[in-house]
């Protein structure tokens, strides 16, 4: 891959397939620095697939993928090492305190002045009675706190988050939002997958639409409309609608084929 000059994040016909079954049609992306990119759509449409793939979390079974000029199939680990990551549905180790996590984070990750940073981001995220508490016992919103803890204590560039907010309440979303808008507007660059459309109108600059493993559109958020009345859910109905009645059309031909 040689076209990815300028860019963090460059997938070049990028595809995945289990067997008869295909889990992200080949798609070409490029996220430039100071980005806040979000790819949208329903459950099960691909999003996670798409990220794990950016983060060599996947071997593509087609394309290919640089982020930070780093090939993600063949050097994963160096990429890993130098990006953060929130997975979804992904918690800390059972039996490490939340201290203790973030402690061994900031020590693979070689951050400097850990103990200083391990404290903020406790406090932070309101921790600091739960530092010494198994994770395994914590609930699902103070793992999330946790997880997102340990992607931000390095102060990544680039950032992969997907559905960060799950299990967050109110007010660390909006906490968690504002501190994502600065991280950008001070040259940071972040990928998100989500289903919630609301996060898009607030904080992405360029957003993709996705379903059935497909990209159903690009562009910014105001570019996707068709007009000003029409709202993000309108199109993003508008798109995903279009979709799942091609795929049930598509279906319905193999059956009469078969019949």
């Amino acid at each position: 891959m040689t076209d990815g000059e300028g860019y963090l994040v460059v997938a070049k016909d990028l595809g995945k397939r289990y067997g008869d079954f295909i889990a992200l049609h080949p798609l070409n992306v490029k996220v430039s620095a100071g980005e806040f990119f979000g790819v949208f759509g329903p459950n099960g449409a691909g999003k996670s697939t798409f990220i794990k793939l950016l983060t060599g979390q996947l071997r593509p079974s087609k394309g290919g993928v640089e982020v930070l000029g780093i090939n993600a199939e063949t050097d994963p680990q160096k990429l890993k090492a130098n990006i953060g990551i929130v997975p979804e549905s992904e918690s800390p180790p059972s039996f490490l305190t939340p201290s203790e996590f973030l402690h061994f984070v900031g020590k693979l990750r070689g951050v400097s002045d850990l103990e200083n940073k391990v404290e903020y981001w406790l406090d932070w995220f309101g921790l600091q009675e739960k530092r010494d508490t198994m994770c395994k016992d914590l609930s699902k919103g103070q793992r999330q706190k946790v997880m997102l803890s340990s992607a931000f204590i390095h102060e990544p560039r680039l950032l992969f988050l997907d559905e960060p907010f799950a299990n967050l309440d109110p007010i660390y979303q909006r906490k968690c939002r504002k501190w994502l808008l600065d991280l950008v507007s001070n040259g940071g660059t972040i990928f998100l997958c989500s289903h919630v459309l609301e996060m898009a109108e607030r904080m992405c600059n360029r957003m993709a639409i996705i379903n059935n493993g497909k990209v159903l559109a690009s562009g910014t958020v105001k570019g996707l409309k068709e007009s000003e009345s029409e709202t993000l859910e309108d199109v993003f109905i508008r798109l995903v609608g279009h979709s799942i009645e091609e795929a049930e059309r598509l279906t319905d031909d193999a059956k009469g084929e078969e019949e």
